[in-house]
């Protein structure tokens, strides 16, 4: 099974600072035909106008994971930490047992465009914590790159849950296979750019979930298509 979710049937939440997209059901917007996928939660797109971003708010038993596109964005929070979040890092928050942060656009010109993306825990309770990589454009070029995973191999982020994270950034007329192992389940996310997944076109904010289905083919019909994969567990 191979279902296409559209970018232009997402949820939607617009404020003056904040243009939102929501793959699936997140804050007013409800849909209980897209209320995750195993245990993806949310993948949000956002974009934040200049200086703008959202105040200290908490979280728990959620483990939050941001990308960000283009800009930067300025990150605090209750554990003492504080980074900015640039093109090419992954930030990984286990919100655990409870925490509270911000996420404030860092330029007083320039909108800042990023992916948010929750999974849930396999343990609720965790101690909080906090982790961020930047992995270069040459490391994902033409290729999948693991950006994140349950034991942090090969230099990923960690992730308190069943998932590895991908990312490849492709020519045009280059193809990407990857396997999905029996009984595993895979997200495709497209960050920008066109390609088909075996066969089916997708535009940037399209995903598509991928269940029963083990050979996965990505083709990039323009150069600098960016893809995230999730396998994922059933």
């Amino acid at each position: 099974m191979l279902t296409i979710r559209k970018a232009s049937e997402r949820g939607a939440s617009q404020l003056s600072w904040l243009d939102s997209k929501h793959s699936f059901s997140f804050g007013g917007y409800m849909d209980p035909r897209h209320m995750g996928f195993s245990d993806l939660r949310v993948i949000n797109e956002d974009h934040i106008t200049p200086g703008a971003g959202f105040g200290t708010h908490g979280h728990r038993d959620m483990e939050i994971v941001t990308y960000v596109l283009e800009g930067e964005l300025a990150h605090k929070d209750s554990m003492g930490n504080g980074s900015v979040i640039r093109p090419g890092d992954l930030q990984r928050m286990t919100a655990g047992t409870g925490v509270t942060h911000s996420e404030i656009n860092d330029s007083q010109h320039n909108p800042v465009h990023l992916l948010q993306i929750w999974l849930l825990p396999e343990t609720k309770g965790l101690t909080p914590g906090y982790e961020q990589k930047h992995f270069d454009l040459a490391e994902r070029q033409n290729q999948w790159r693991l950006m994140g995973s349950r034991d942090g191999r090969e230099g990923s982020v960690t992730i308190h849950q069943d998932v590895s994270l991908y990312t490849a950034t492709l020519n045009a007329d280059t193809e990407l296979n990857y396997d999905l192992a029996t009984g595993r389940r895979g997200w495709l996310q497209v960050v920008r750019g066109v390609v088909s997944l075996n066969g089916e076109a997708m535009a940037a904010g399209d995903g598509a979930a991928v269940a029963d289905l083990e050979a996965l083919t990505v083709v990039s019909h323009q150069d600098d298509a960016e893809v995230l994969l999730f396998d994922l567990a059933a």
